[in-house]
This record gives C-alpha cells, sequence and structure tokens, in this order.
C-alpha cells in the first residue's frame, strides 16, 4: 500500500484529528505509554536530523530519552497542528539549557496515520540561535547526522551537562578538560564539542569559567574585600586571575571592584532603611 492509498475525506480527518490530538497529549504529559500505544506495528519514524529511520522496537528507548526529564522543561508548540484526511502537521520548538538561552532547535513532524494509528513521521530540524542581530537559522542536519544525535537528543545532552555541573560542580578542578567531562556524561568530546560551539556559541573553557564565577557570586560574602574575591576565585577552580577578571567583566560588565562597591552601597542602603 503505497502513502496514499488511504480512505479520505471529512470523516477520515477526524480520525487522524483524535490520534494526532492523543499524541500530541500524550507528549505533552510526559506518558512514554501513551505515546508507544499509539504508534502502527508498522511505524517508521524517520528522523532526518540524524539521517536514520526507526521502526517500533527502536521508539522505546528514543522516545523515552526524548520526553522532557526536568519540570521546566517543555516542548513548545509554536504554530497549529494542521490535519487533513490521513495526513497531519506539527510544529514545535526545543529549548536548550545549560547556555544564555540564546539557542533552539525548530522542529516539524509530518505525520500519516493508518488504522487510527501513527503510520509514518518525518520529522524535520533546523538550528536557531539568537543574537543581538536576531535569529538565524542554520541548518544542522549534516553535522548531527555525523555526531549520532537527533535534535531532541541535543537538547538531552544540553540538560544533562547543565544538571552535572550543578549537582557535582566539576568547575572547581582547576585543571578540568573536556575528556573528564565527556567520560563523566557518557557523551564524547566531539558531541559536547558541538553543542557548545555550534548550538550555545561558546569553548568550553568559556563554558567552565562561567560556571565558576556564577559558584563564585552564590557564595560571595557581602563584606568581602578585593583580596577575599581573588582567594574565592581560586577556590572556584580559576587558575588565573587575568582569567577570572576577564570572566567576570563579561557577564557582570563591571570589575570586581566595582562590584563589590555597588553590593557595599546596596547593603548601606538597606540597612538605613
Amino acid at each position: 500500500m503505497s502513502d496514499i492509498d488511504f480512505p479520505d475525506g471529512p470523516e477520515q480527518t477526524e480520525l487522524t484529528r483524535e490520534a494526532v490530538m492523543r499524541y500530541h497529549f500524550a507528549w505533552k504529559h510526559r506518558d512514554l505509554d501513551a505515546v508507544l500505544a499509539l504508534y502502527h506495528p508498522d511505524i517508521e519514524y524517520r528522523d532526518f536530523s540524524a539521517d536514520r529511520t526507526m521502526r517500533l522496537a527502536d521508539l522505546r528507548e528514543f522516545v523515552s530519552r526524548s520526553l522532557p526529564q526536568l519540570e521546566d522543561e517543555l516542548l513548545e508548540h509554536t504554530d497549529r497542528i494542521r490535519i487533513d484526511g490521513h495526513t497531519a502537521f506539527i510544529q514545535y520548538r526545543i529549548r536548550l539549557r545549560g547556555g544564555d538561552g540564546l539557542a533552539s532547535f525548530r522542529a516539524s513532524e509530518a505525520i500519516t496515520v493508518r488504522d487510527g494509528l501513527i503510520w509514518r513521521i518525518n520529522e524535520y530540524t533546523n538550528l536557531e540561535r539568537s543574537s543581538d542581530a536576531g535569529v538565524r537559522v542554520v541548518d544542522s542536519r549534516p553535522a548531527l547526522s555525523r555526531l549520532g544525535l537527533s535534535a531532541r537528543q541535543m537538547g538531552l545532552l544540553a540538560s544533562d551537562l547543565q544538571q552535572y555541573f550543578q549537582q557535582h560542580q566539576p568547575y572547581l578542578n582547576a585543571d578540568l578538560d573536556l575528556q573528564q567531562v565527556a567520560a563523566a556524561t557518557g557523551y564524547s568530546r566531539n558531541q559536547i564539542s558541538y553543542l557548545l560551539n555550534q548550538v550555545l556559541g561558546q569553548s568550553f573553557y568559556r563554558y567552565v569559567n562561567q560556571a565558576r564565577l556564577q559558584h563564585l557570586l552564590d557564595n560571595l560574602p557581602a563584606d568581602s574585600d578585593l583580596r577575599r574575591i581573588d582567594e574565592l576565585a581560586f577556590a572556584a577552580g580559576f587558575n588565573s586571575l587575568s582569567a577570572f577578571y576577564s570572566c567576570f567583566r563579561r557577564h557582570t560588565g563591571v570589575s570586581p571592584k566595582a562590584y563589590l562597591k555597588q553590593i557595599s552601597l546596596r547593603a548601606r542602603t538597606q540597612d538605613s532603611n
């Protein structure tokens, strides 16, 4: 049977609408079994970003890893679901965690319904990176294919990396390198490098120093002086004051000395009130 050799018309549109809306809400509610129950036994899931086709036996692991993992992770649908006959079209955005919130994947799924179940899915993905000049769309499919990742899995990598840094604080080690992070997280060096450089737009060491700086700011006593903040910089994992001062100014817009004056003034103002 070919892709178009189906009953069509208003009745089929309603059957397709029912299946696709159930599929939509199963993803939204993170219900793995409900998603899998909607796949036809002969399903073909074509992930063009990773240049692969998956069958039913492959999809439990794929969907499990693709579902949002944390409370604040959502698939943001950016377009209405369009349905006609046995086909439907869904567009959504996957926001990436772990950077400055400047990158996301925009994905589109063309869905074919047969016998009330999802029979074919063609997923197309583009990377969007925001900048001062607006949103730039990058064709990321060849690179993702070489890395063996889908767009959803790249989003999961970003989340896993951020969670690893938050929970284990590897940045406190002044000698931390990319190979150590790859070994600890289970991803390859190339996968992490692609995420940081091409998606989040920063080098590995800039990402690490940003985490070190945030750790310092979160634990900075209000009565610190410049000598104390220099000591805290080394304790946070910075291996030179020049790297620390450069990172500090880049992310706060002022020098450590000026920053200390600001928080001292703010504390005196609060005391006087």
